[in-house]
């Protein structure tokens, strides 16, 4: 009988070693399950703290005036994979988001500060660099942005319409479906066929006659006519490899990895949307995503200098003149943002950075607009950082809403 034990493996990064920056962290939190290493259990938490400054929002529901600085738990999660041999992996993600003063419960037992499952899939190998698996997964199409890793962002968080099917047809970013991921040499691959969600953001939203598309598809037509998506996202590495171990992207780098990827995906919900004609009979409508995307992370110079810049053209098609809210719509967008992690010796790092994009909305033959200027301060990689960043979102013909945030984020 092999004994258990807990190994806490700290191991210093070389610029081809640990992904993630941190000259602390190295191999972090592994149990073994046998002498060489090869059954384990793995366990990564992450918690990311939110104060944020806002002077000019809404009422709230009682028509009171909302204090100008808020607080939030932004993130708060455990991940956890395993393997008994390298043929057979499980991965479990749990945890929560956007815990306030407003979805907190007196018991903990409400919705907004409920658990819930991100992760639980099962994956097969097939040879050394492809595999199969199914289970929800976040094996997703369309960009880097829609796999993206809130590890190891380098803007204060994701661009949200990169997101583009969270609450439509998934639960937060991840369906319940198969898929198939690899390597062959320099190129990487995804591919997943899925269910669709028929209890999403729309859950109680029927289309109005002669109106726009809603994306009820799944709940109105049924799911032999509406409840299957298809999604792939495909990439070519002209430097060093990226693993995909874990489907989920890194953002920065920090100067540990010269990475250049061009990429090109999809995502396909045949009949996903719904049309009433003048009389109201129903019809389904094709939702429709693309992008193409570039990711470019370097070390710049000889002091510890990186670059990391990143651009994304992104088509959304989820019918006609759909609209929900200042998320979603139908229409494109094209985003960019770029990062400079300042050159030095020090244990601490600071990585100023600037994004923008710009929406167009064929439901308001206008456009949206959003900056944001920040700065990460890097204790020790992305292990430990305070992010703030300036934010400025300006859609159609509403007033510009301005917002500062402060985030403390700490993962183990």
């Amino acid at each position: 009988m092999k004994k258990i034990y807990l190994i806490a493996v700290m191991l210093l990064f070389t610029l081809k070693g640990f992904s993630q920056g941190s000259p602390d962290y190295g191999a972090g939190m592994k149990f073994n399950l046998n002498e060489d290493g090869s059954k384990y259990l793995r366990v990564i938490s992450w918690a990311q703290i939110w104060g944020q400054y806002n002077s000019d929002r809404p009422l709230d529901g009682n028509g009171n005036e909302q204090a100008d600085l808020d607080f939030s738990v932004r993130r708060a999660r455990v991940l956890m994979y395993a393997q008994i041999n390298k043929d057979f992996l499980i991965v479990t993600h749990f945890g929560l988001n956007s815990l306030n003063v407003d979805t907190m419960s007196p018991t903990g037992k409400g919705d907004g500060s409920q658990l819930f499952m991100h992760d639980a899939y099962v994956q097969y190998s097939l040879g050394k660099d492809n595999a199969v698996g199914g289970g929800l997964h976040y094996w997703n199409g369309i960009s880097r942005l829609n796999n993206q890793s809130t590890l190891n962002l380098m803007t204060l968080d994701n661009q949200r319409q990169a997101w583009a099917t969270l609450g439509l047809s998934d639960q937060f970013a991840r369906h319940i479906g198969a898929f198939a991921k690899g390597t062959f040499g320099k190129f990487q691959y995804r591919v997943a066929i899925n269910g669709a969600s028929t209890n999403n953001l729309q859950a109680s939203t029927t289309p109005v006659n002669n109106g726009p598309a809603t994306y009820t598809g799944a709940r109105l037509l049924g799911s032999k006519e509406a409840g299957r998506t298809y999604a792939g996202y495909f990439e070519y590495g002209f430097l060093d490899s990226e693993s995909n171990f874990l489907p989920y992207k890194v953002g920065t780098y920090l100067g540990t990895k010269k990475v250049f990827n061009i990429g090109a995906g999809f995502f396909s919900h045949p009949n996903g949307s719904v049309l009433a004609d003048a009389a109201g009979n129903l019809r389904g409508e094709n939702v429709t995503i693309f992008g193409l995307d570039a990711f470019y992370d370097v070390p710049v110079g000889t002091k510890g200098a990186a670059l990391t810049a990143y651009a994304l053209y992104q088509n959304t098609d989820y019918g006609k003149d759909y609209r929900l809210g200042t998320t979603y719509e139908t229409g494109s967008m094209v985003h960019a943002h770029l990062g400079y992690v300042l050159p030095g010796k020090s244990k601490t790092r600071f990585q100023p950075y600037v994004s923008y994009d710009e929406r167009q909305i064929d439901a308001l033959n206008d456009n949206a607009s959003q900056l944001g200027i920040g700065a990460n301060a890097f204790f020790s990689g992305h292990n430990s950082k305070l992010t703030l960043e300036y934010q400025t979102l300006k859609y159609a013909t509403n007033k510009s809403v301005n917002t500062i945030t402060l985030q403390a984020m700490i993962y183990l």
